[in-house]
């Protein structure tokens, strides 16, 4: 966890919307008329770039005997469960360092996830704006604080995103918060915003989830909802250009007809997302449902991931350092790690309890 309480110099880098062409799943994608400019809109000490668990899930427990419970309300692994010894936070990694333009490029759509997949595995071509990149530290928390917190938070503490649970059968926390309106005003304080969708769940999972995956429900429902998670951030103001993460929960990776349902089901989830302009990310568990995408990744399967947001409980504030799969994957400003979970913190005499996460990513489009 970073010591660090003080916000630095504010700077906000904004890249023009760019057009993307994506060959799902294996083709190329072009990057065309990345330009940067001002604005002005935020004052913040991270950095933002257009041109590039969380877990609201109700009483998940594949891990039973090795979970403890996280700030959004769910079970994690326990914090020794993957984590190398004596990992210590990245200096500077938190708080944000630069922000990176996408070079105009044609490339293999693997690239632009940092996902090694052959091309022509897919005929479906997707136009998608260029995302906005947000670098530095994130918190997420299991219900939206309200809006007096949310600028207490934006002035005193080290944060500059924050995840919030935009919907999903599975969504385990209420939001009386979470209106358009909310996000509009966070926003406008200066908060980079990342949509969570929580998703069904894997069939051999145990857990009160009551939207789970079958081998005959898991494109169909997949695709269900990711147009749901879609229409959901589109009525909060987040529009297309946004990334969504699809929360996938722990489970059991060694059963292959089960990692074979979920897999089937994210590849429709990305697929759906895609094609409202949508980009698809996923948020894991190192040791479970992200390492089974790494591997999916790893065959060249198509239609993954475009972000791998991995929880990994080594107090590490980076996403590099100590990245658990192969270091190909997901590069380019495509990852975000939740380090520590369940910390009670007050900045301006506004205290929440939440995760820790640092972040180098796409995060919402906010109209």
């Amino acid at each position: 966890m970073s010591n660090r309480r003080q916000p630095k110099q504010r700077r906000y880098i904004a890249l023009s919307v760019a057009s993307l062409i994506l060959l799902a799943g294996g083709g190329a994608i072009a990057a065309e008329a990345v330009s940067s400019r001002g604005n002005d809109d935020t004052q913040q000490s991270e950095n933002v770039a257009d041109g590039t668990g969380p877990d609201g899930a109700a009483g998940t427990g594949a891990t039973a005997g090795t979970a403890k419970p996280s700030a959004s309300g769910a079970a994690k692994p326990a914090a020794g469960a993957s984590s190398p010894a004596g990992a210590t936070p990245s200096a500077g990694a938190p708080g944000g360092a630069s922000a990176h333009a996408t070079p105009s490029a044609t490339t293999a759509a693997g690239a632009r996830s940092g996902v090694p997949q052959s091309p022509g595995q897919s005929s479906t071509v997707v136009r998608l704006p260029a995302p906005r990149i947000f670098t530095g530290q994130a918190f997420d928390t299991c219900t939206a604080p309200n809006l007096t917190t949310m600028n207490t938070w934006r002035k005193s503490s080290p944060y500059g995103a924050a995840a919030v649970y935009i919907g999903g059968k599975n969504r385990g926390c209420a939001q009386p918060q979470l209106t358009s309106s909310w996000v509009r005003s966070v926003h406008s304080a200066g908060w980079q915003l990342i949509p969570l969708y929580v998703g069904a769940q894997p069939p051999c999972q145990t857990s009160r989830n009551p939207e789970r995956i079958t081998a005959a429900n898991a494109a169909s429902l997949g695709t269900a909802d990711g147009a749901d998670a879609v229409a959901k951030a589109s009525a909060l103001g987040m529009r297309s250009g946004s990334a969504i993460y699809l929360d996938m929960e722990a489970y059991d990776i060694g059963n292959a007809s089960c990692v074979q349902s979920v897999l089937t089901y994210v590849q429709a989830w990305d697929r759906a997302a895609h094609a409202k302009g949508y980009w698809a990310g996923f948020y894991g568990f190192s040791q479970s449902s992200a390492a089974a995408i790494a591997t999916a990744a790893g065959s060249h399967k198509a239609d993954l991931p475009d972000a791998l947001w991995y929880a990994r409980y080594d107090n590490n504030a980076d996403t590099t350092t100590g990245f658990p799969f192969a270091s190909g994957l997901w590069t380019g400003h495509r990852r975000g790690h939740q380090y520590a979970v369940n910390k009670k913190e007050t900045f301006g005499g506004a205290t929440v309890t939440v995760d820790h996460n640092a972040w180098d990513a796409p995060v919402a489009v906010v109209n």
